[in-house]
């Protein structure tokens, strides 16, 4: 079997807040990693999961950054599109003015071929190739 995990579980697995949950999410990835089947990230799960560990559990961007990295390093866990991961991560690390998710989106764009971003979000388009709308 090969699985996708949902945001809550893995903020679960990050926070550790819900000890049953925790123990359930930790079994799964557990199994699927002695299957041979790393867990699979959507990149959608990865946008909404530093909004829940930013905006509910309060944590701050480097505690965020590393977890992501952490899981980027873990044969557990695959991601959607690693590479567009990876350049999300690089451009909110030498970005502090953006957000992850214009982050990750402006990676994405990248990654199809589009070199341009365009958006109305000032601290967006300081990022490379993003252009402010007039």
């Amino acid at each position: 079997m090969s699985v996708a995990i949902d945001t809550n579980v893995l903020v679960r697995l990050l926070v550790r807040d819900d000890e049953a949950q925790f123990a359930a999410a930790l079994r799964l990835v557990t199994e699927e990693a002695a299957a041979g089947t790393p867990v699979l990230i959507l990149l959608c799960t990865l946008l909404e999961t530093e909004w829940v560990l930013r905006s509910r559990m309060k944590l701050d961007r480097p505690v965020i950054a590393d977890a992501f990295v952490k899981l980027l390093e873990s044969t557990d866990f695959s991601f959607e599109h690693v590479p567009t991961v990876e350049e999300a991560l690089y451009l909110w690390n030498h970005h502090p003015t953006a957000d992850f998710a214009d982050c990750l989106q402006k990676a994405r764009a990248a990654q199809l071929g589009r070199l341009q971003f365009m958006t109305f979000d000032v601290g967006a388009s300081r990022l490379p190739g993003a252009q402010l709308l007039r």
